[in-house]
């Protein structure tokens, strides 16, 4: 059994963070979605510069081979982007009043080599509680497709299903989903 362990991201880890991001889109869609629909996808997914500035991402890594490997990362936010990368169109980013709206669950991604092996679990953990901690009631995500398994098992509902055209033609599907903390 693996040991993990986690840190809050830096601006120095954002060419790691981005190359496991390529990493997990490419190897952990397919077995969900088309070429085409994983590429569609890659329209709206991508690092987002403000969860680390606010220090909510979450690095997940492990001894692998004698070296730290970063194996997992994905935060939470508190501002109201519900997903995306900082290239994704429609953005809010002010945020969000913990009385009133939900906390947000952001940018998980899994290394291909290292999934099923309780890295999203831990994700979430470490999010849901920084976000309670916050005094934030409930928590929000808009879930890809191969997604949604984790996030229904960890207790979240749909709330909303949006499907956009992405410039290859190929739908996107994002599952707004919520849980209360």
């Amino acid at each position: 059994m693996e040991e993990f362990t986690h840190r809050l991201a830096g601006p120095d880890d954002v060419p790691a963070i981005a190359q496991l991001m390529g990493l997990a889109i490419a190897g952990n869609m397919s077995a969900f979605l088309t070429a085409a629909e994983v590429e569609a996808a890659r329209e709206t997914m991508g690092v987002d510069l403000t969860l680390i500035e606010d220090q909510t991402y979450f690095l997940i890594e492990t001894l692998h081979d004698g070296a730290q490997t970063l194996v997992g990362c994905g935060g939470w936010g508190r501002r109201k982007t519900l997903y995306g990368g900082d290239h994704t169109a429609g953005r809010d980013d002010s945020f969000s009043d913990p009385g009133v709206d939900a906390a947000r669950i952001r940018a998980m991604y899994t290394h291909p080599d290292w999934i099923r092996k309780g890295i999203g679990t831990l994700l979430l953990d470490l999010g849901e509680s920084a976000a309670r901690d916050a005094g934030y009631k409930t928590i929000e995500l808009g879930s890809t497709v191969p997604g949604e398994p984790l996030y229904l098992a960890r207790g979240y509902r749909e709330i909303s299903r949006e499907t956009h055209a992405a410039a290859n033609g190929s739908q996107s599907v994002v599952i707004k989903m919520r849980k209360t903390l």
